[in-house]
């Protein structure tokens, strides 16, 4: 029987009591049907599972003590930042999603020239919370348990003076001579990917990411979507270099 994961904004240790949240709480409950005694797995982003039973149950909380530690060894050896230009509707939360399932470290979103969503800093905030929950979802469901960083939505320009130092920069370019299978890729260093928006990248735009050390590559013969583009590459690097295969 599969042990339900929750993530929880806590210190974990053996012993201790912790408070579900609510809305872990809620699933636990009313759609898994668990009751005092069941048990769950715990984990806070720190690298373990935390082994967990359910000791009460009322109107306001669900109270579990922890039981077991169990450390993870299951993150890719490769450290992928993904410099996604923002995409419209829910195709942003399957980026997500499905980078984090495939060991993305972390997500910066950014708004470019032809982007056709914008989004200033209230409503950047808002999404902000929205998408770092999906990506807790995803860790829930992938086994992951440490958890990939997302930025705050900014400008390409802002985004490009953040970036780790001494990375290895490759921007998606259809247009772009030289295959992702062409390059080689270190576990020494964090490697970046820019994914473009909708509309692709404008000439300022490339001249922006080549300026700040990006190489262009292609994927291939066809032009992706922004929502596939990512995730391919992400793919492509893991099982060349990665842990998939």
């Amino acid at each position: 029987m599969r042990v339900t994961r929750v993530h929880v904004d806590a210190v974990l240790a053996i012993g201790i009591t912790v408070v579900l949240p609510e809305a872990a709480a809620t699933h636990l409950l009313r759609v898994l049907r668990l009751r005092v005694g069941d048990a769950c797995v715990l984990f806070n982003g720190d690298g373990c599972d935390y082994g967990a039973r359910i000791i009460a149950i009322d109107k306001r909380a669900v109270r579990v003590e922890v039981g077991s530690i169990h450390p993870l060894d299951n993150e890719s050896p490769l450290r992928i930042v993904l410099l996604q230009a923002l995409a419209r509707g829910d195709r942003m939360d399957w980026i997500l999603q499905k980078a984090t399932e495939l060991g993305v470290n972390a997500v910066i979103p950014v708004m470019t020239e032809r982007s056709e969503v914008k989004l200033d800093a209230e409503r950047s905030g808002k999404r902000g919370w929205h998408w770092r929950s999906v990506i807790v979802a995803a860790c829930e469901q992938s086994g992951r348990a440490m958890v990939p960083t997302i930025a705050m939505a900014s400008s390409l320009e802002q985004a490009l003076k953040v970036l780790p130092e001494g990375s290895q920069r490759l921007v998606l370019a259809p247009a772009a001579v030289r295959g992702l299978g062409d390059i080689e890729v270190s576990c020494n260093c964090v490697q970046v990917i820019a994914v473009g928006p909708e509309g692709g990248w404008s000439t300022r735009d490339i001249m922006s990411l080549t300026g700040a050390g990006f190489a262009e590559v292609r994927l291939g013969p066809r032009i992706l979507r922004t929502e596939t583009a990512g995730v391919a590459a992400i793919t492509a690097l893991q099982s060349r270099f990665g842990d998939l295969g």
